[in-house]
């Protein structure tokens, strides 16, 4: 058995709409019909000539007719009027008249059939040309795939097109396997929230979907960030952090060693009111509204938001004060501050997950940056050194073996020691 391997490019398909196939099937159609018509019509020169002969021979002999005497003339005329009204003639006239109505019959439905090929004809290349596109757009995502010219039908092409053109985002989301199984209160709310990068401005890390019900603790549980593993993996982790929304700050001291952070603020708040408020004025408002006062005065009565903090594991996200589309803050080790969105909020549809245990779930997850070695360039790396005089960069990374290799003696001593060398941890 035989197998025929076909290979497409999507590109030099051509693909003729319905409009275009019935505009082609018409121009040949009519220009055929035109064509048949016109041999049809016009007699051959044989045929031409012979009419001619007969044509002039009756002239001529209307002509000797005439010359007769008057009374022969009279005669003439009166069997002319006879001979007009004779049923031949009649008959003559009448047949000449079939004809040609039977003749413009066939040609209409020459025409008609010629119409009703073409337009066949063309459907079909329009199906086959409907079934190699969608072959190959089936198959154009593995560029070394090989096509069987009988794999494929139309009607399953045209299914899996339908699938991956139609996909939903609910759809998208898998249910996470977790051994136990909570249902979902109807109606419940499905948040969107999305965490951005800490140093880099506006490069979302990560998305979640949450539901109304759970706590501001859930979703903190969730975030990941690079700087809690380093911290952890030094020894010096802070279980402290707070989420900042609208003018409440939520304090997650679920451990018994976490810390306020929110009790430093407001104690500034306290102390230097009028420094907190020209840098609430300044965060509030924009160049034209500084350039108004200073022309002005102060005409708004700018006064600060009255500032209070809540426990996070006792807030659930129904009970939150928000606006779709701000930008709220998450602080968590100190200082790394992330900027917080909720997104979007919607009720809960049967495409949702329904198992209470599997949120937040993750929609969007940043692929972490693989920094390689500067020496190999192959593998990845494992430390950083700064300010080292045998390295060919400042910051420079190395792999485990490369480090060893350049800094440490046969002996396993350390060569010079005359520089600063950390862990690194992938973003």
């Amino acid at each position: 058995m035989k197998i025929f391997r076909t290979y497409i490019r999507v590109d030099e398909l051509k693909i003729l709409r319905e409009e275009e196939l019935v505009d082609m099937a018409m121009k040949v159609a009519f220009q055929q019909g035109e064509e048949n018509h016109e041999n049809s019509s016009q007699p051959s020169e044989e045929q031409s000539a012979a009419a001619g002969e007969k044509d002039a021979h009756s002239r001529s002999r209307n002509k000797h007719a005439c010359s007769e005497s008057f009374s022969g003339g009279e005669k003439l005329l009166s069997s002319f009027e006879i001979q007009s009204n004779s049923p031949s003639l009649t008959d003559c006239i009448q047949t000449s008249h079939s004809r040609k109505r039977k003749r413009r019959k066939v040609n209409n439905h020459a025409i008609e059939d010629s119409y009703t090929a073409k337009v066949e004809q063309l459907v079909k290349i329009k199906q086959k040309q409907d079934e190699d596109k969608a072959a190959a757009r089936l198959h154009s995502f593995n560029g070394g795939c090989e096509i069987n010219e009988s794999a494929i039908t139309l009607s399953e092409g045209t299914e899996r097109m339908k699938s991956l053109r139609f996909t939903s985002y609910a759809t998208k989301v898998k249910s996470p396997s977790i051994g136990e199984h909570r249902a979902v209160p109807y109606p419940e709310v499905v948040l969107c929230v999305e965490v951005y990068h800490s140093s880099r401005k506006w490069v979302k890390t990560q998305e979640f979907l949450v539901l109304g019900h759970q706590t501001l603790t859930e979703l903190r549980d969730k975030i990941y960030c690079s700087t809690d593993q380093v911290m952890l993996k030094a020894g010096q982790h802070d279980p402290s952090g707070y989420f900042l929304v609208e003018d409440v700050f939520f304090n997650d001291l679920r451990d018994p060693s976490a810390i306020d952070y929110s009790e430093p603020i407001f104690d500034w708040l306290r102390n230097s009111k009028d420094e907190a408020l020209k840098k609430w004025e300044s965060i509030t408002t924009g160049e034209l509204q500084q350039k108004q006062k200073a022309i002005v005065g102060d005409v708004t009565g700018l006064q600060l938001p009255k500032f209070k903090a809540v426990d996070m594991h006792m807030t659930r996200f129904c009970d939150l004060r928000f606006r779709l589309g701000a930008g709220y803050l998450y602080c968590h080790q100190g200082d790394c501050k992330h900027a917080m969105v909720i997104r979007d909020m919607r009720l809960i549809h049967p495409e949702d997950v329904h198992n209470r245990a599997g949120y937040p779930i993750v929609l969007f997850q940043l692929k972490s940056r693989v920094q390689k070695c500067d020496v190999c360039k192959i593998y990845r790396a494992t430390k950083v050194t700064v300010e080292d005089r045998w390295a060919q960069k400042n910051p420079c990374y190395f792999c485990k073996d490369c480090y060893f290799l350049l800094h440490y003696g046969k002996d396993e001593s350390l060569l010079y020691n005359d520089f600063s060398v950390y862990d690194y941890q992938h973003d």
